[in-house]
């Protein structure tokens, strides 16, 4: 079914699950029925979805507050929530820039939610795909000054891009138009811990959401794209690891790897 905003409301999206397991309110009944699926497969995938919140709270703090970054391209932004990316930088600088990118129409819906901004500051919104980056930062060139370190943020985004379309040729495509003194930050579902359960959650986007592939990948695999870059300590594993501001679930419960780091 389509909504008047061509939306198709029968086939679940990331954006809307991702959502729907953060406990928002933007989703239909197909990304419900596809979230309890995954809820079945793994119980903690909501545990796994708060927590990745926090890394990239934990991430963006600490590149706005103690590296002194000021410019943020956030791709795969999904929808608007508490503490997005402008909120967290702008309130440790508010002449923080952010451009967020996403492809999901609902996302293109709600973005008026994200390009709220102090004055001093700026916010923007570009409806694109991560496997144009050519576009992408074509675009965020007129918000961002790529003469100067922006932080890349690719958040649980990169699960989303099967092999067969080059996810480290996109990540490398984008890191060589930033400058030394830029950082990439990035949380990916890992297939470590329970390879079969891996195998039964990718199963659920195949048959429900057949544009949205997933692809889990080892810590390892992971580890590639940050080939050439200096990792920020305690460099790559659990989101849940790193610099936590609180109790810390296992990282098998929570089941994605992350890190940030520095290009040099």
């Amino acid at each position: 079914m389509l909504t008047p905003g061509g939306i198709d409301t029968g086939v679940p999206s990331p954006a809307r699950v991702y959502d729907c397991l953060l406990g928002g309110k933007d989703h239909y009944e197909s990304d419900r029925r596809a979230a309890a699926r995954l809820l079945e497969i793994v119980p903690s995938m909501r545990l796994s979805a708060t927590q990745n919140r926090a890394f990239l709270g934990r991430a963006v703090q600490y590149l706005a507050g103690e590296v002194g970054i000021r410019q943020f391209l956030d791709i795969g932004t999904g929808l608007p929530t508490q503490d997005n990316v402008h909120d967290v930088a702008q309130r440790i600088a508010p002449s923080s820039r952010i451009v967020y990118v996403d492809n999901d129409a609902v996302v293109l819906a709600h973005a008026r939610a994200l390009l709220t901004s102090t004055p001093e500051g700026a916010t923007d919104y570009l409806d694109a795909d991560l496997r144009d980056p050519d576009a992408i930062l074509e675009h965020a060139s007129r918000t961002l000054d790529l003469d100067r370190p922006v932080a890349l943020l690719l958040v649980a985004v990169l699960h989303f891009v099967p092999d067969a379309d080059d996810p480290r040729g996109i990540v490398s495509a984008l890191l060589d138009r930033l400058v030394p003194g830029s950082y990439l930050v990035i949380s990916h579902g890992g297939s470590d811990a329970d390879p079969r359960k891996a195998a039964e959650a990718t199963g659920v986007y195949r048959r429900h959401a057949p544009d949205a592939l997933l692809s889990l990948r080892t810590e390892s695999e992971v580890a590639r794209f940050f080939d050439g870059l200096d990792l920020v300590e305690p460099g790559l594993g659990s989101i849940a690891h790193w610099r936590p501001a609180g109790p810390i679930p296992s990282a098998e419960q929570v089941g994605m790897h992350g890190g940030v780091a520095r290009k040099p």
